[in-house]
């Protein structure tokens, strides 16, 4: 049987230091920090809670990053 792949590592970061940030300066320092999928939603949207490793979501009103959390 073929071993069970291990995950690759999510990045150890801060998600308060987003806040605050237009939508593309907290894009670009994702990138940066090595989250895979960067999502920018605005208030109120209706999304699943299907997490998915790697992925950072933004909620973003008046393009400016009101609330951040991963998966």
């Amino acid at each position: 049987m073929a071993p069970v792949p291990t995950p690759a590592a999510e990045p150890d970061d801060d998600f308060d230091s987003y806040v605050g940030l237009t939508a593309r300066a907290a894009e670009e320092r994702a990138r940066e920090r090595g989250w895979t999928t960067v999502r920018a939603l605005p208030p109120g949207t209706v999304i699943t809670l299907e997490y998915l490793r790697g992925r950072i979501n933004f909620e973003v009103a008046d393009d400016v990053v009101r609330r951040c959390w991963k998966g």
